[in-house]
């Protein structure tokens, strides 16, 4: 085979994946620790930022991150009920993966944060929902813990998905990322 021909042809395929990709961010967020979840946000709001279309798909720890501490999910069977009494309640209640200390670590973390002027967890959510991130929650996870649509916190563009459609997008994305 001619190397001119060969390289000619290795240059057009990778036009075609080029062409075929989005200025798009798609990130699986996969942990509900304090700090992965922030490093998630930082990272969708400055890609939006940045002029980037962004989903997120919440899976297994992540998830509970989502929840609504006023809403209550019914008719859960008794793992639901106890996944849900033993998972974090919403943004506020997650802790950091390191030095979390019995709670002292995430407390040190927030009032730094607090000090230093950074966006708190659930104000890092609201931006995103006002640029315009999208955010998928994995019916799978949702089904196997016991969580409910319905105790899911208000988000602009908030979808329940599976794996499939998270894969659609991340095809078409000229980013992934797995956090």
């Amino acid at each position: 085979m001619d190397i001119q021909k060969a390289l000619s042809d290795l240059q057009a395929q990778m036009q075609e994946l080029r062409d075929g990709t989005q200025n798009k961010l798609s990130m699986v967020v996969f942990s509900g620790d304090l700090d992965r979840l922030l490093a998630s946000f930082v990272i969708a709001n400055g890609a939006v930022a940045m002029g980037m279309e962004v989903v997120m798909f919440f899976t297994f720890w992540a998830t509970p991150a989502l929840r609504d501490k006023k809403k209550k999910g019914k008719g859960k069977d008794f793992f639901g009920k106890m996944f849900g009494f033993m998972l974090p309640k919403g943004p506020s209640k997650v802790t950091l993966s390191k030095m979390n200390m019995g709670g002292m670590g995430t407390g040190m973390m927030k009032y730094l944060m607090k000090k230093k002027n950074i966006q708190s967890l659930d104000e890092m959510i609201a931006l995103a929902g006002e640029l315009g991130v999208k955010m998928y929650v994995c019916e799978m996870s949702m089904d196997l813990m016991g969580l409910k649509h319905e105790e899911m916190i208000d988000y602009p563009d908030l979808q329940f998905v599976g794996v499939a459609k998270f894969l659609e997008e991340a095809g078409s994305s000229k980013i992934q990322l797995f956090i």
